[in-house]
């Protein structure tokens, strides 16, 4: 079975950041606290109010970190300028609103087909790798591949949410959509809301080879150092794999 790679979101080390101002703590020394916990990959989502990860911070990331950066933005002419320009090595197009906390749900791809298509064309021209945040649906899949993306990354926050019965039938739906990106030759990954008690699931699923996951393991990491906190999620993931 494929190793399943485990990608370390870094946006709210720069969160805690900010709420102070200054340099501290710095989201770049955890990405590399990270790599040596044995992450296969870095996820910062650039927002457009700068509320957390700023244009500097990304830089720092794609220079000094010796693992793939994977920058989340939304759709708009300056996120791709800023896109062109550092050449992560993938990008994850994600909706976008101002006034939400976190990311809510995933991107309608088939409402955005058209404005999608040459936006993906550019940065995947550019060298990176362009994933879509979506939910787990197939008209969404089935929009994707006919946009290009190489990768779709499916949205888990309403499986993390629901219990029992709800929650399996969420995961089903996962799993079916995992299938389909791979029948059309599309990478499927997937994130949001994954902790040490819901992961095992998702991670069984053998068409996912990518998750990304970061506010739980950010806030875990006050307590047992984020090194740790990254390791136990690795183990966990390697079981469930296994």
């Amino acid at each position: 079975m494929t190793k399943l790679r485990l990608g370390i979101n870094i946006d709210h080390v720069a969160t805690v950041r900010n709420a102070r101002g200054g340099d501290h703590p710095c989201p770049v020394r955890a990405a590399l606290l990270a790599k040596d916990a044995g992450a296969d990959g870095i996820t910062a989502h650039l927002r457009e109010d700068r509320r957390h990860i700023r244009d500097h911070d990304i830089e720092r990331l794609k220079n000094e970190v010796a693992l793939p950066l994977n920058l989340e933005m939304a759709m708009t002419a300056e996120m791709l300028a800023i896109g062109l320009k550092i050449k992560p090595h993938a990008v994850c197009i994600v909706p976008e609103k101002r006034e939400e906390l976190t990311t809510e749900g995933g991107l309608d791809a088939l409402k955005l087909e058209k404005e999608l298509t040459p936006f993906v064309q550019k940065l995947q021209d550019n060298g990176s790798r362009v994933s879509l945040f979506i939910a787990p649906s197939h008209d969404q899949i089935h929009a994707a591949h006919r946009i290009g993306a190489r990768a779709i990354e499916i949205h888990t926050g309403h499986y993390c949410h629901l219990l029992g019965t709800a929650r399996e039938t969420e995961r089903h739906a996962i799993s079916e959509a995992a299938m389909l990106a791979r029948g059309l030759g599309i990478e499927a990954h997937a994130g949001h809301g994954l902790t040490y008690d819901n992961v095992a699931h998702i991670a069984a699923i053998a068409e996912i080879i990518e998750l990304n996951i970061g506010h739980f393991l950010i806030g875990e990491s006050i307590f047992v150092g984020l090194e740790e906190a990254i390791r136990k999620m690795r183990a966990v993931m390697d079981e469930a794999r296994s």
